[in-house]
């Protein structure tokens, strides 16, 4: 018996409400040996208060030493096992903008880089122009054809845009052409198997018109792939859970994180208090809701400590609101952890905390990297997250006689 066939032979009907605040990146480093990370340093009041009054803990993305991509880090939040369902990033971005992925398509995540006169980049998300910017590029992008296969731009967000290719015999086991540092050239596309081999060519030729297409760009001159994904089969979060669940996302990606488990996708505005303003109006609607706040992440790669720092007290003002609403399960977390001083996603545990009647508390007066190392909950895989959450919403019933 694996874990979700164990979920779906002990869930039991209840009218408990469960709330999942997922603060991206939120787990940081000091920048100096000794120091404070961006969470130990920021104001936090009502975490404090919610650490005191839960139990806290670490909670691991994927495996001790593995860091996470986003997909595999809210995957297992979600409770799917992320070295079970590698789900490429280009699905999730495609589904995110609702672009209907179908069972010939490779969905690939793009971003817009600045190339230099050698052809390195100088700049890997292009200054991060405007959503309308980004608009006005992909605009460009369309004239691009390929033969004998189809090809859809689409915008997402900022620097961010969505590439299908349509066509008989393409896989999705292709390397990202992003190298994850300026000053290197964009990688070629290689693919591990002949129907990958065939979407790497197409890829490449892709990358190579790009280049022409923006030639007189002064930023958004060029383009790297990433996550290039066919469509998966998954269980639905309802039919695994038998809860009725809502995504309250402002960013394109983790809605269709959320739409690829089933998740009724919500109008979350663009700000968090809109998100938590629909949290309230739907309050009667759903009996679990998945809320995703993303500045903690940004800021993080951006290597900006002090506007992490920033983030992290604006989320934290929101927590009164959210806890008014009488949540019988009240998590937060984050699905990685984003330290400024690395500028990236890194394999560090990441700071979690459950508010339940039936919490266990344990000696924490602070929620906080620190703290959380010696806090009641451990520190643990995160795939086991919504475990902790269906018991302590009083959905699980007795494993055995």
């Amino acid at each position: 018996m694996n874990i979700h066939e164990l979920i779906r032979d002990l869930r039991e009907p209840a009218r408990t409400k469960i709330v999942l605040l997922v603060a991206d990146g939120l787990g940081g480093l000091p920048l100096k040996p000794g120091g404070k990370t961006e969470l130990e340093t920021a104001a936090r009041p009502n975490l404090d208060a919610c650490a005191r009054e839960g139990a806290i803990g670490l909670s691991t993305p994927v495996l001790p030493g593995i860091t996470p991509g986003s997909g595999p880090g809210h995957l297992a939040l979600f409770g799917y096992d992320p070295l079970e369902y590698r789900i490429g990033r280009g699905v999730l971005e495609a589904l995110g903008i609702n672009f209907p992925v179908g069972a010939k398509d490779v969905a690939i995540r793009g971003n817009f880089c600045t190339l230099g006169p050698d052809g390195k980049i100088t700049d890997r998300r292009a200054g991060r122009p405007t959503t309308e910017r980004c608009i006005e590029v992909v605009n460009k992008l369309r004239t691009i054809k390929v033969p004998g296969v189809e090809v859809f731009v689409e915008p997402v967000k900022e620097h961010r845009f969505v590439l299908v290719f349509r066509a008989d015999g393409l896989g999705g086991q292709v390397n990202d052409t992003d190298p994850q540092m300026v000053g290197a050239v964009p990688l070629k596309a290689e693919g591990a198997d002949p129907a990958s081999a065939k979407t790497a060519a197409v890829a490449n030729e892709f990358i190579a018109k790009t280049q022409e297409v923006l030639k007189n760009e002064k930023d958004a001159n060029g383009c790297t792939l990433r996550g290039f994904a066919t469509y998966p089969n998954i269980i639905t979060f309802a039919d695994l859970y038998g809860l009725k669940p809502a995504a309250i996302a402002v960013y394109p990606m983790y809605k269709g994180l959320a739409r690829l488990v089933g998740m009724d996708i919500l109008d979350a505005g663009q700000t968090l208090a809109d998100q938590v303003a629909t949290l309230k109006r739907v309050w009667n609607d759903y009996d679990f809701f998945f809320l995703h706040y993303k500045y903690t992440d940004s800021t993080g790669e951006d290597g900006n400590f002090p506007e992490k720092v920033k983030k992290i007290e604006q989320f934290d003002a929101a927590i009164p609101e959210i806890r008014a609403l009488k949540p019988d399960v009240l998590i937060v977390t984050g699905d990685h952890s984003t330290p400024s001083k690395m500028k990236s996603h890194s394999w560090h545990p990441v700071p979690t905390l459950i508010v339940a009647d039936t919490a266990r508390t344990d000696d924490a007066t602070e929620f906080s990297e620190r703290t959380c190392l010696h806090g009641g909950l451990g520190q643990f895989q995160a795939v086991h997250l919504m475990l902790l959450a269906m018991a302590h919403a009083g959905r699980l019933g007795k494993y055995g006689a």
